[in-house]
């Protein structure tokens, strides 16, 4: 489909914009190095819309190919300038009302679209236009997980605006991010007190009392087999909480292997930064990192529970701030839950993340959005007045 909306002046392309709906599993070997290459050039690094990641996602995650896997690009046989999973959704929460969303599973932890850089406005333009002549597209675009006030949100709000409508923020949240100038050293040491950083160097001590051997921090090398480092954190994992509560990868069969596809592509990628805190030959503590320069995401961790009072999470965690020290990272996101009990005590920085709607242009479109947004307020304000801090959710 080619796109000839009317553009601002400030976004106004050279060619007609097509956008192209294609199917992840069937693309050209050109087409597969444009993904590839936009991820390099995105104006924000987002592993989980990279291709060795969605596309073994909407393969083995989304079993009712419910996912529309979008492309803009310049012209027929130009560069993609951006690439976002949308959806079509029945229900809003609990509301029956039909509307877009960008597509995520559980184990997606940011929903920003890959845009190169410069061409935000462009590619939020382009798209919204294309939903509002889709037949299959109502009411709005919910776009989950954006970082708050990054090029993408900045220029959704601008493109919102252009528009005649808003962008509504529907709920935030702020999860721990390490961002930093300082060395590891000088980090572990601001961030954690002096009492508790001599407790964990007794606890170091006394677990390497428990084996035969030297407590060993152990990182993935590309040359290495991957499989048995995913074998041993889908055992470590399931051993844990998770496994008892059935969230863990390995509970189910589709989670476990996208998660083993992944890893592998993450590796071949060039993304994959895996570490390990092992006794003996025992792994008590296990997380995988994804290096998107200029940024990284904590993606996964589990430890071994039997050990728990040794702390090898967080022992783990010390080792894992040698992330400072790379030149090709500014920061890591934790992808942890706001408030982690663990993560939030180490990493002392935070990113806020933003859920957004957007209306779609029609009459009947904007009247819908204008109730919802409405009732959404209403709800937060009665919550809000109800409910402990930190703890309003939207209706939805």
């Amino acid at each position: 489909m080619t796109v000839h909306p009317a553009f601002p002046d400030n976004v106004a392309p050279a060619a007609p914009l097509t956008v192209r709906v294609v199917d992840p599993l069937a693309l050209s070997p050109a087409l597969a190095a444009q993904w590839d290459r936009l991820a390099e050039e995105a104006s924000e690094p987002n592993p989980f819309t990279e291709r060795w990641s969605l596309q073994s996602a909407l393969h083995l995650l989304d079993p009712e190919r419910q996912a529309r896997l979008v492309l803009v690009r310049d012209g027929s046989d130009g560069p993609v300038i951006g690439i976002m999973p949308l959806a079509p959704a029945a229900n809003y929460g609990r509301i029956p009302l039909r509307h877009v969303t960008g597509w995520t599973h559980h184990n997606h932890f940011h929903g920003a679209p890959l845009v190169r850089a410069g061409f935000e406005k462009l590619f939020w333009l382009i798209l919204l236009g294309w939903c509002d002549a889709a037949p299959w597209a109502r009411t709005l675009v919910h776009v989950p997980r954006l970082t708050e006030g990054g090029p993408l949100h900045r220029a959704l709000v601008d493109v919102a605006r252009m528009r005649g409508g808003g962008a509504e923020v529907v709920h935030r949240e702020e999860r721990a991010l390490l961002e930093s100038n300082l060395s590891p050293e000088e980090y572990w040491d601001a961030a954690v007190r002096a009492k508790k950083r001599k407790e964990l160097r007794r606890q170091a001590n006394r677990l390497a009392e428990q084996g035969a051997g030297a407590v060993q921090f152990r990182r993935w090398q590309p040359a290495e087999a991957i499989d048995p480092w995913i074998d041993a954190f889908l055992d470590l994992e399931a051993r844990g909480w998770k496994g008892r509560a059935k969230s863990a990868l390995a509970s189910q069969s589709d989670t476990q292997a996208w998660f083993r596809a992944i890893l592998t592509a993450s590796g071949d990628a060039g993304r994959l930064d895996m570490r390990a805190l092992y006794l003996d030959d025992r792994p008590l503590a296990m997380l995988v990192n994804f290096l998107c320069p200029p940024g990284g995401f904590s993606f996964k961790t589990a430890f071994d529970e039997d050990f728990a009072r040794f702390s090898p999470g967080v022992l783990l965690q010390q080792a894992n701030l040698d992330l400072l020290d790379n030149p090709q990272i500014d920061w890591v996101d934790s992808c942890a839950a706001p408030g982690h009990p663990m993560i939030d005590s180490v990493w002392r920085e935070r990113r806020a993340l933003v859920w957004v709607n957007v209306p779609l242009s029609g009459a009947s479109d904007r009247l819908r959005f204008a109730v919802l947004t409405k009732t959404e307020r209403l709800w937060r304000r009665w919550k809000g007045a109800n409910a402990p801090e930190n703890e309003v959710e939207s209706p939805s």
